[in-house]
């Protein structure tokens, strides 16, 4: 059970320094005086609102009055060294108190003083004192030892331009999701976070999974719909697929009567005819021939000529369909390609994928492209994988240098564990896709050549 405190006292602090130490990015603060070790007291932002997130307990205070060692200062908190001097100009001395931060069960919404600018760096007494406990650390003891360790003795930050990508995405996270699970995962790997992301099923592809039901029309029946409006079902959901793939879809030859069922444009023409049914009749070639000729004329034969239904094929139908250039898959393969898009967002190349587009029945080409480009993602898992185990090796046995490797380094372990070996040129282009700011997994130290690049750590590719 853990132990309660009563705090009578808020330490007034500037805001911005109190969602640093919240988001443990910082574990200083800068008071105006100084603060015995083992005191206990809630944080105030003296220059915003009166909510009061978290509580703090001083494990030590430092009296600084060098300026010699205010850079290295400066790379392990979050003030510029120019502002660290402007204040041993005003005050000839630093109080540096170093905060093991506790989260607040709730927010307390409290006025303390209306003058409150006036007592900022110092203390305050509470209305009523607030009962607390350790329950909710900002970090963990380890963490919080080896941050308290790496600032008293001033050891530079090993992540120096991992700290600066953090601060720099920081205000995208609200407005993008990318950005913000990014920042976690920085956070997380910098000690900054206990939090470990754990992704949820994103509730608006759902639609995902009814892509297949909704081609077998024998179940559009069981719920009473029409065959009519069973196929407009199905082609809305297979537009939908389409689209959600990267094509883009011209709605000028929308379906219905002697209309196109579905024409992309982009990246390269696709006519596609859905049929939803248990099986596809043996017509469906030639309709897509009539229909498409008289919309598309001469550009027709320049297309990519898709039919998609459930069931098997006859074999008049894929001898047909081989004869006219035209590719059928089954309504379960196009959700297979929706679900691998909706998993590993940037996976699928459409480009890649037209190869696989051939004449005739191709559901096996379809699923040797999936595994294709799952072997691909997995290859880059391991690569990030062994980048990830040579920085642990890098703390463990070198703790004062930056934890990143060589390409050669990175090859050579990648190889011990995983065949086909690769060389240092296929590693090394691997490497830099990955630490591409588009993509995140790892970060770069350029060097003076290729092969004097060196590569860090930041985050999980996750595979299943």
């Amino acid at each position: 059970m853990n132990q309660q405190f009563s705090i009578p006292t808020v330490l007034c602090l500037p805001a911005p320094d109190i969602e640093a130490l919240i988001q443990g990015r910082t574990i200083a603060a800068l008071p105006r005086m100084f603060i015995r070790p083992g005191h206990r007291f809630a944080l105030y932002p003296a220059d915003s609102s009166a909510s009061i997130k978290a509580w703090a307990k001083c494990e030590l205070c430092q009296i600084l009055d060098e300026t010699k060692s205010l850079d290295i200062l400066s790379k392990l908190t979050i003030w510029t060294p120019k502002i660290l001097k402007e204040i041993l100009q005003k005050q000839q001395y630093l109080f540096l108190a170093y905060l093991r931060v506790y989260h607040l069960p709730q927010l307390q919404e409290i006025l303390v003083n209306p003058n409150i600018q006036e007592k900022l760096g110092k203390f305050v007494s509470l209305p009523n004192s607030l009962t607390v406990s350790e329950q909710k650390p900002v970090l963990t003891d380890r963490t919080f030892a080896q941050r308290k360790r790496q600032l008293e003795k001033l050891e530079p930050p090993l992540h120096p331009e991992l700290e600066e990508l953090q601060s720099a995405i920081a205000s995208l996270t609200l407005s993008q999701l990318a950005a913000k699970q990014l920042d976690e995962d920085i956070k997380v790997f910098l000690g900054w976070s206990n939090d470990k992301l754990i992704k949820q099923a994103d509730p608006n592809l759902a639609w995902i999974n009814n892509i297949a039901k909704l081609g077998d029309r024998s179940i559009e029946k069981d719920e009473g719909k029409s065959n009519y409006q069973a196929g407009t079902d199905f082609e809305i959901i297979a537009r939908c697929s389409l689209d959600f793939l990267g094509f883009k879809i011209e709605e000028n030859y929308k379906g219905g009567a002697g209309g196109l069922d579905l024409f992309c444009s982009q990246p390269y023409p696709l006519v596609c005819e859905c049929k939803a049914g248990k099986t596809i009749p043996d017509r469906a070639v030639e309709e897509l021939d009539r229909i498409g000729r008289r919309h598309l004329k001469e550009n027709y034969l320049q297309a990519v000529r898709l039919i998609i239904g459930p069931g098997k094929p006859t074999k008049n139908l894929k001898e047909s369909a081989e004869i006219s250039k035209i590719s059928i898959i089954n309504v379960m393969t196009l959700q297979k390609l929706v679900e691998f898009k909706a998993k590993y967002p940037g996976a699928i190349n459409l480009v890649e994928l037209q190869q696989y587009l051939q004449p005739g029945q191709i559901d096996y080409k379809i699923d040797e492209y999936i595994d294709k480009a799952e072997r691909e993602i997995k290859l880059r898992s391991h690569i990030i994988t062994a980048v990830k185990e040579l920085s642990e090796q890098n703390n463990e046995t070198a703790k004062a240098t930056h934890p990143s490797s060589t390409v050669t380094e990175i090859r050579v372990h990648y190889n011990a564990t995983h065949n086909p070996w690769l060389n240092d040129e296929v590693v090394h282009d691997l490497l830099i896709e990955l630490s591409s700011p588009l993509t995140g997994y790892l970060g770069r130290i350029k060097g003076s050549n290729w092969n004097s690049d060196r590569f860090y750590f930041l985050r999980n590719l996750l595979i299943n």
